[in-house]
Protein backbone atom coordinates (compact mmCIF):
# COMPACT_ATOMS: atom_id res chain seq x y z
CA UNK A 1 0.00 0.00 0.00
CA UNK A 2 1.29 3.45 -0.83
CA UNK A 3 0.93 6.55 1.28
CA UNK A 4 -0.72 8.39 -1.60
CA UNK A 5 -4.35 9.36 -0.94
CA UNK A 6 -7.00 7.44 -2.83
CA UNK A 7 -9.34 9.22 -5.17
CA UNK A 8 -12.77 9.13 -3.56
CA UNK A 9 -15.28 7.46 -5.81
CA UNK A 10 -17.98 6.47 -3.34
CA UNK A 11 -19.30 4.15 -6.03
CA UNK A 12 -20.38 1.41 -3.62
CA UNK A 13 -20.59 1.01 0.12
CA UNK A 14 -17.78 -1.53 0.03
CA UNK A 15 -15.48 0.72 -1.99
CA UNK A 16 -16.28 3.58 0.38
CA UNK A 17 -15.40 1.37 3.35
CA UNK A 18 -12.09 0.48 1.71
CA UNK A 19 -11.36 4.13 0.91
CA UNK A 20 -11.98 5.16 4.53
CA UNK A 21 -9.90 2.29 5.90
CA UNK A 22 -7.06 2.98 3.46
CA UNK A 23 -7.06 6.62 4.60
CA UNK A 24 -6.61 5.52 8.22
CA UNK A 25 -3.87 3.11 7.20
CA UNK A 26 -2.17 5.86 5.19
CA UNK A 27 -2.06 8.07 8.30
CA UNK A 28 -0.46 5.22 10.24
CA UNK A 29 2.11 4.65 7.49
CA UNK A 30 3.06 8.32 7.40
CA UNK A 31 4.10 8.01 11.04
CA UNK A 32 6.16 4.93 10.10
CA UNK A 33 7.83 6.48 7.05
CA UNK A 34 11.60 6.29 6.85
CA UNK A 35 12.12 4.56 10.20
CA UNK A 36 15.18 2.51 10.97
CA UNK A 37 14.85 -0.79 12.83
CA UNK A 38 16.21 0.93 15.93
CA UNK A 39 13.74 3.80 15.73
CA UNK A 40 10.84 1.37 15.18
CA UNK A 41 11.75 -0.32 18.49
CA UNK A 42 12.40 2.88 20.46
CA UNK A 43 10.12 4.00 23.28
CA UNK A 44 9.87 7.77 23.02
CA UNK A 45 7.14 8.44 25.59
CA UNK A 46 6.32 7.14 29.06
CA UNK A 47 4.22 4.46 27.34
CA UNK A 48 5.60 1.01 26.49
CA UNK A 49 4.40 1.52 22.89
CA UNK A 50 6.79 1.66 19.96
CA UNK A 51 6.06 2.29 16.30
CA UNK A 52 7.06 -1.24 15.34
CA UNK A 53 4.87 -2.66 18.07
CA UNK A 54 1.91 -0.58 16.95
CA UNK A 55 2.31 -1.75 13.36
CA UNK A 56 2.42 -5.36 14.54
CA UNK A 57 -0.67 -4.86 16.71
CA UNK A 58 -2.72 -3.21 13.98
CA UNK A 59 -1.78 -6.02 11.58
CA UNK A 60 -2.65 -8.74 14.09
CA UNK A 61 -5.89 -6.92 14.90
CA UNK A 62 -6.98 -7.07 11.24
CA UNK A 63 -6.02 -10.73 11.02
CA UNK A 64 -7.91 -11.59 14.20
CA UNK A 65 -11.12 -9.82 13.23
CA UNK A 66 -11.18 -11.30 9.73
CA UNK A 67 -10.74 -14.74 11.32
CA UNK A 68 -13.54 -13.98 13.79
CA UNK A 69 -15.83 -13.17 10.88
CA UNK A 70 -14.84 -16.03 8.57
CA UNK A 71 -14.89 -18.70 11.28
CA UNK A 72 -17.98 -17.30 13.10
CA UNK A 73 -17.45 -19.60 16.09
CA UNK A 74 -19.95 -19.04 18.93
CA UNK A 75 -17.56 -20.88 21.28
CA UNK A 76 -14.49 -18.77 20.42
CA UNK A 77 -12.43 -17.35 23.28
CA UNK A 78 -10.06 -14.38 23.00
CA UNK A 79 -6.49 -15.70 23.04
CA UNK A 80 -4.92 -13.87 25.98
CA UNK A 81 -1.57 -15.65 25.56
CA UNK A 82 -1.25 -14.59 21.92
CA UNK A 83 -2.13 -11.02 22.87
CA UNK A 84 0.65 -10.83 25.48
CA UNK A 85 3.27 -9.71 22.94
CA UNK A 86 0.99 -8.16 20.33
CA UNK A 87 2.38 -4.67 20.94
CA UNK A 88 6.09 -5.43 20.69
CA UNK A 89 8.58 -6.70 18.18
CA UNK A 90 10.06 -9.82 19.75
CA UNK A 91 12.89 -12.22 19.04
CA UNK A 92 13.77 -12.38 15.38
CA UNK A 93 10.83 -10.20 14.27
CA UNK A 94 11.81 -7.13 12.30
CA UNK A 95 10.07 -3.90 11.46
CA UNK A 96 10.62 -4.66 7.78
CA UNK A 97 8.84 -8.02 8.14
CA UNK A 98 5.86 -6.36 9.84
CA UNK A 99 5.74 -3.67 7.15
CA UNK A 100 5.48 -6.44 4.54
CA UNK A 101 2.87 -8.31 6.58
CA UNK A 102 0.86 -5.11 7.07
CA UNK A 103 0.86 -4.51 3.29
CA UNK A 104 -0.16 -8.11 2.60
CA UNK A 105 -2.90 -7.98 5.26
CA UNK A 106 -4.18 -4.72 3.78
CA UNK A 107 -4.66 -6.48 0.45
CA UNK A 108 -6.32 -9.49 2.09
CA UNK A 109 -8.66 -7.30 4.16
CA UNK A 110 -9.62 -5.12 1.20
CA UNK A 111 -10.36 -8.25 -0.86
CA UNK A 112 -12.43 -9.58 2.05
CA UNK A 113 -14.46 -6.35 2.22
CA UNK A 114 -15.16 -6.60 -1.52
CA UNK A 115 -16.13 -10.28 -1.37
CA UNK A 116 -17.82 -10.94 1.99
CA UNK A 117 -21.33 -12.12 1.08
CA UNK A 118 -23.32 -10.10 3.64
CA UNK A 119 -22.24 -7.01 5.57
CA UNK A 120 -25.30 -7.47 7.81
CA UNK A 121 -24.46 -11.07 8.82
CA UNK A 122 -24.47 -11.54 12.60
CA UNK A 123 -21.08 -12.73 13.85
CA UNK A 124 -20.58 -14.20 17.35
CA UNK A 125 -17.82 -12.38 19.19
CA UNK A 126 -15.14 -14.22 21.16
CA UNK A 127 -15.59 -14.44 24.91
CA UNK A 128 -13.00 -12.46 26.85
CA UNK A 129 -12.34 -11.75 30.54
CA UNK A 130 -13.72 -8.23 30.08
CA UNK A 131 -16.79 -9.50 28.16
CA UNK A 132 -17.78 -13.08 29.12
CA UNK A 133 -21.09 -12.88 27.17
CA UNK A 134 -20.25 -10.68 24.18
CA UNK A 135 -23.17 -11.49 21.89
CA UNK A 136 -23.00 -10.76 18.18
CA UNK A 137 -22.20 -7.89 15.83
CA UNK A 138 -22.70 -7.43 12.12
CA UNK A 139 -19.77 -7.73 9.73
CA UNK A 140 -20.21 -4.01 9.01
CA UNK A 141 -19.99 -3.10 12.72
CA UNK A 142 -16.85 -5.21 13.14
CA UNK A 143 -15.26 -3.49 10.13
CA UNK A 144 -16.10 -0.09 11.58
CA UNK A 145 -14.53 -1.18 14.88
CA UNK A 146 -11.38 -2.18 12.96
CA UNK A 147 -11.28 1.28 11.34
CA UNK A 148 -11.65 2.97 14.73
CA UNK A 149 -8.89 0.83 16.17
CA UNK A 150 -6.51 1.77 13.35
CA UNK A 151 -7.38 5.47 13.69
CA UNK A 152 -6.84 5.26 17.45
CA UNK A 153 -3.38 3.76 17.00
CA UNK A 154 -2.52 6.19 14.22
CA UNK A 155 -2.82 8.91 16.84
CA UNK A 156 -0.51 7.00 19.16
CA UNK A 157 1.96 6.53 16.31
CA UNK A 158 1.92 10.23 15.50
CA UNK A 159 2.78 11.17 19.10
CA UNK A 160 5.52 8.53 19.32
CA UNK A 161 7.03 9.69 16.02
CA UNK A 162 6.90 13.34 17.01
CA UNK A 163 8.77 12.51 20.22
CA UNK A 164 11.35 10.50 18.24
CA UNK A 165 12.35 13.13 15.70
CA UNK A 166 9.80 15.94 15.55
CA UNK A 167 8.01 14.56 12.50
CA UNK A 168 4.23 14.35 12.50
CA UNK A 169 1.52 13.30 10.10
CA UNK A 170 -0.10 16.71 9.64
CA UNK A 171 3.14 18.51 8.81
CA UNK A 172 4.27 15.66 6.54
CA UNK A 173 0.99 15.76 4.64
CA UNK A 174 1.20 19.55 4.37
CA UNK A 175 4.78 19.42 3.06
CA UNK A 176 3.80 16.69 0.59
CA UNK A 177 1.00 18.97 -0.63
CA UNK A 178 3.52 21.77 -1.29
CA UNK A 179 3.10 23.92 1.79
CA UNK A 180 6.16 25.70 3.10
CA UNK A 181 6.67 26.82 6.66
CA UNK A 182 8.60 29.65 8.22
CA UNK A 183 9.53 31.21 4.93
CA UNK A 184 8.29 34.71 5.05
Amino acid sequence: MTTEPHETTGSTERETLIEIYDDQRRNLLIAMSGLTEEAARTRSTSSQLTLGGLLKHVTLNEQSWITTITQADPEAVFDMEAAAHAYELTGDETFEQWQAEFAAQTERTNAFIREVPDLDAAIPLPKAPWDPEPGQQSVRRILLHMFRETAHHSGHADIIREELDGSNTTMTMARDAGMTFGEG
